[in-house]
Parts: C-alpha cells; sequence; structure tokens
C-alpha cells in the first residue's frame, strides 16, 4: 500500500543520510535559539524593556508554529527536497535581515521569519521517519532528533561565545553562511520524495481540525510536551538573566553554563531505543519528574554561592533530559498513526508544542521582571506538575 501511495527513497537507509538529516536539523534549528542567551545584549541594543524582552523568542517561536500549521503539512503533497530548499531560503534572508537590524521592530519581524523558514527541520524528521522499517523508526528517529537537539543545545553557547568576542550581530551572520551552504548541499543530494496528493491545500490544511479531533494520542502526546516545552522556553529565556544578576557572569561565563544543557541530549536516542521495546508510559511519567524537580531545585536554593551555581547546573541538565527525551517519544508514538498524514500529524503536534514554549518564554520574561526567580521558578514547577497529574489519567494502552 504505501508504494502505491507514494515514492520514497529505497528501504535501505544509508548512514551518510542519517547523519546528513540529524546535522541539518541541528543546524536549523538551531537557529530558533540562538537569541535566548543574548536577550539581554540584544534587548539593551534595540531598547526592548525588561517586560518585552521575552518577544525575542516568543515571536521566533510564533513563526515557527505557523510554519508548522501552514508549511509543514505540504509535505504531505508536495515533493519534499523543493519543500525544504524553499524553506530553508526564507531562513537565510531572515537571518541577513537580523543581522542589519536597526531597531527592535525589524528584528522582531526577522525574528518571526526565521522561525517560519526553520519549520524545514520539521520536514526533514518525518522524511528521515519514511525510511526506517517499523521495528527501527525509534531508533531513526531517535538519532534524527539527537542531532536536532544538539544543535538546540548547543545554540546557546555557540551564540555566548560568538558575542563575546564580536557581538551579538555575529551569530546571526555565522549561521546565514551556514545555512546557505547547507541549503544548495541539500538541493544536490537528498534524496526526491513525491508523495501522491489525495487532496488540495485547502482540503489538507481543513483535515488538521478533523485529524485532531479524531486522534487521542495526537492530542495527549501533543500536551504532554507543550508543557515540558513550556518549562524548557521559560527557563532558557530567563537563567541567562539570572546567571548576570546574581553570578555577574560574563557572555562566555553563561556560554559555559548552557553547554552543561548538552549531556541532556543523550536522552533522544536512549529514549527512542527503549521506546522501540515498550517503554513509552513509565519514560513519560520520569520525563514530568525531571522537568519538576529541576525547578525545585531552582526553588529551593536561591543563592549567589557556587553550590546553588552548581546545583542549578544539574538543574539545566536534567530538565533537558526530560523535555529531549519526550520528545522522542511523542514523535515516535504519532509517526506510528498513518503514512500518509505523517506530515501533517507532525505539524500538529510541533505547533501545540511551540505554543506551549511561546507561552513558556512570554511568561519567564513577565515572571522575571515583576516576581525574580522566586516566581519564575513556581511557574516553571507548576507546568510539569499540572502534566503529570493529567498523566495519570492515561489509559495504559494510550
Amino acid at each position: 500500500m504505501k508504494h502505491a501511495q507514494e515514492s520514497t527513497v529505497s528501504n535501505a537507509v544509508p548512514g551518510w543520510i542519517t547523519f546528513l538529516l540529524a546535522a541539518s536539523c541541528g543546524l536549523i534549528v538551531a537557529n530558533l535559539y540562538y537569541a535566548q542567551t543574548l536577550v539581554g545584549p540584544i534587548s539593551a541594543a534595540t531598547h526592548l524593556s525588561s517586560g518585552a524582552a521575552g518577544l525575542i523568542v516568543t515571536l521566533t517561536q510564533i513563526g515557527y508554529v505557523i510554519g508548522l500549521l501552514f508549511v509543514v503539512p505540504l509535505s504531505d503533497i508536495i515533493e519534499n527536497r523543493r519543500l525544504t530548499v524553499t524553506s530553508l531560503a526564507v531562513v537565510v534572508a531572515a537571518l541577513v535581515a537580523a543581522t542589519l537590524a536597526p531597531n527592535a521592530p525589524l528584528f522582531l519581524v526577522a525574528s518571526l521569519f526565521i522561525g517560519l523558514g526553520s519549520v524545514a527541520a520539521q520536514i526533514l524528521v518525518p522524511y528521515a521517519s519514511y525510511l526506517a522499517a517499523e521495528e527501527h523508526r525509534g531508533r531513526v528517529v531517535g538519532n534524527v532528533m539527537s542531532g536536532l537537539l544538539l544543535g538546540i543545545m548547543f545554540a546557546r553557547p555557540l551564540a555566548s561565545f560568538v558575542s563575546g568576542l564580536w557581538g551579538w550581530h555575529a551569530i546571526f551572520a555565522i549561521s546565514a553562511v551556514v545555512i546557505a551552504l547547507l541549503t544548495i548541499l541539500l538541493s544536490r543530494v537528498l534524496p526526491k520524495r513525491q508523495p501522491v496528493p489525495t487532496m488540495n491545500y485547502g482540503g489538507l490544511i481543513r483535515s488538521l481540525g478533523t485529524l485532531l479531533k479524531s486522534t487521542p494520542v495526537l492530542r495527549r502526546r501533543a500536551l504532554y510536551q507543550a508543557s515540558l516545552f513550556g518549562t524548557f522556553s521559560l527557563f532558557w529565556t530567563t537563567v541567562s538573566l539570572r546567571l548576570a544578576d546574581t553570578y555577574h557572569l560574563s557572555q562566555q561565563g553563561i556560554a559555559l553554563f548552557a553547554l552543561a544543557g548538552v549531556a541532556g541530549a543523550v536522552a533522544a536516542p536512549i529514549a527512542g531505543r527503549l521506546a522501540d521495546r515498550g517503554w513509552t508510559r513509565p519514560l513519560t511519567g520520569l520525563a514530568f519528574v525531571l522537568a519538576a524537580a529541576a525547578f525545585l531545585i531552582a526553588y529551593l536554593f536561591q543563592g549567589d554561592s557556587k553550590v546553588t551555581l552548581g546545583l542549578l547546573v544539574v538543574g539545566a541538565i536534567i530538565l533537558d533530559m526530560g523535555v529531549s527525551g519526550n520528545l522522542v517519544l511523542g514523535q515516535r508514538a504519532i509517526y506510528s498513526l498513518g503514512n500518509e498524514a505523517r506530515g501533517r500529524l507532525n505539524g500538529l503536534f510541533m505547533a501545540i508544542f511551540f505554543i506551549g514554549g511561546a507561552i513558556g518564554s512570554s511568561l519567564g520574561g513577565w515572571a522575571y521582571a515583576y516576581g525574580g526567580w522566586g516566581l519564575t521558578s513556581l511557574i516553571g514547577l507548576a507546568l510539569p506538575v499540572l502534566a503529570f497529574l493529567y498523566y495519570l489519567t492515561e489509559k495504559k494502552q494510550a
């Protein structure tokens, strides 16, 4: 049936393709996170107030959500390589605009389009799942997602290091060059995947509501990840301000702190392999426990000593482990729901949880400005706790 519906690449998955997809996803999605540890210098340079500083991250995430809802579904009807290359062209243009933006409005508009074009990564992730047999899908998706997650986690320290050397504009300029080269490479070597359309674009978009309504696993997994990604975004939007204000760290110091989060990416391939063995449910509960524990530590230990800084590092690692592991669990679950709608299912899943991320970023900026780290930590703790209570209502076969 699969071959009757679409033209795919061969069933064998060459290792170099898996590596290329993983590296591409990491380089692309990093663009969503460069600004997280640069909120302070960017808001100062563009004259954004401390309460509005969260918009720097929030608008990028909003652009990503728009792309997930209206661009990613096109991967079910348009040849995937061409759609990926077109999306990346938008990213390159937006990165150049961010580099040259003289004021806040232009920078924020560029941020929106950086998010919009970066959904190319979410065209490539389900594309990777098409290459894999069902029994190996968790492993393949986990490997590609580990590349994506490394991109997320390395983006923050890299942005801080580069900013410390050459100013915050430099990271956007460097990324524009890298993504331009990546676009050329993918256009030359990525195998084509031409789906056979069963509906037009209007029908495709209208079907999103039907898919969401008729797919309880999608709704549940998306809400799980929305809560965790909201917590993740809240933490990484505000922790750079905390590190500068309380511990007086430079951009290089903040970069070293952010490097700690990279250790959390190890959870992605492990979660994929364990999900293939039927461990999805208990690992989901563990993800919520880890995220809640991270913010409980942050709330209970608020001093300015080296010990509290070390505990904050531990919190960052376990938070990233919970978020990255649960992401792979969710994607494996929804990729098992159907072949012909995988692009739309992935788009809905990612859009819902990125809405959670946008809310978390906004809440973080507001909470830190008006309630300090204490209020920020309490909100960060509440999100995974509420999600865990929802998790307890899940039937064992869900």
